[in-house]
């Protein structure tokens, strides 16, 4: 399983500079964080999806609340028959289904992606519906540091608390960098996993660029059924892999040099 998952994140992350060649209107930098996680979703047997019937009733939900910077999910959806594989080749032009910011018309997301802070509370609201109706389905929501700015998100964490939401798996992917700067320059949360456990969360920590790591949380996390909502911290870096977009406080808003992304994708092979 492990070198599997190594192995997916290796080509979800080829796959993502590609579509960033060919769109650079794409968020790069704030897909390259997150795609251990997914990989790790979507190949380690942690999400119930249905591919063929997405919105099939004894799926598991998973709100991707930083749609923006979830670009890296397109060639999984597309590799396990989401959708057709060449809209990969479509994305961001007219008559594709892919737009820099994903939306339901994607078979695989579940909701708008659009403005920030949102994702939280729509997990919640379908947390608490599962829970009255006895189903036991897991929801997962991914949602980014600087995200945990909108008091929406607090809202939504006091919810879950209070409604003992043991069926929501809340992961932050903690890349340190919102879009004008370092997250921690702009509000600082000291410690997102003590705050969330202050309002009543189960919380771990890992390294959200070790895909053994995220996997081995998020399935102790998702069995975990205690009266507690569920949080995973992913530490991560924004624009990973990326030398000149790492740990850079506008990485958000820009863009790789295309020799750069070919020198990568030419290492790659």
């Amino acid at each position: 399983m492990n070198e599997k998952l190594i192995k997916k994140v290796e080509w979800v992350r080829k796959e993502t500079l590609k579509i960033h060649r060919k769109a650079p209107e794409t968020r790069i930098a704030s897909s390259l964080s997150p795609v251990e996680i997914f990989v790790s979703l979507f190949y380690g047997g942690l999400l119930s999806h249905f591919p063929i019937d997405p919105l099939n009733v004894n799926r598991d939900r998973l709100i991707v609340s930083k749609g923006h910077g979830s670009i890296c999910l397109y060639p999984i959806l597309a590799d396990l028959g989401f959708f057709d594989r060449r809209e990969l080749e479509r994305v961001c032009q007219k008559g594709g289904i892919l737009g820099g910011i994903p939306d339901p018309i994607i078979p695989g997301y579940e909701t708008v992606n659009g403005s920030l802070g949102h994702g939280l509370g729509v997990a919640t609201g379908i947390g608490l519906a599962l829970q009255r109706q006895k189903k036991d389905r897991s929801v997962f929501v991914l949602c980014g540091d600087g995200e945990l700015h909108e008091g929406s998100c607090w809202e939504a964490i006091m919810f879950a608390s209070h409604h003992r939401l043991d069926n929501i798996n809340l992961i932050v992917d903690n890349n340190g960098i919102s879009m004008l700067g370092h997250t921690d320059d702009i509000v600082s949360h000291d410690s997102i996993s003590l705050r969330l456990e202050a309002f009543g969360w189960d919380v771990v920590e890992v390294n959200g660029h070790n895909v053994t790591k995220v996997h081995e949380a998020i399935k102790k996390q998702k069995i975990s059924r205690n009266g507690k909502p569920k949080a995973i911290v992913a530490n991560t870096k924004k624009g990973f892999g990326i030398p000149e977009l790492e740990n850079q406080p506008l990485c958000h808003i820009t863009n790789p040099k295309p020799e750069t992304i070919d020198q990568i994708l030419g290492a790659a092979t």
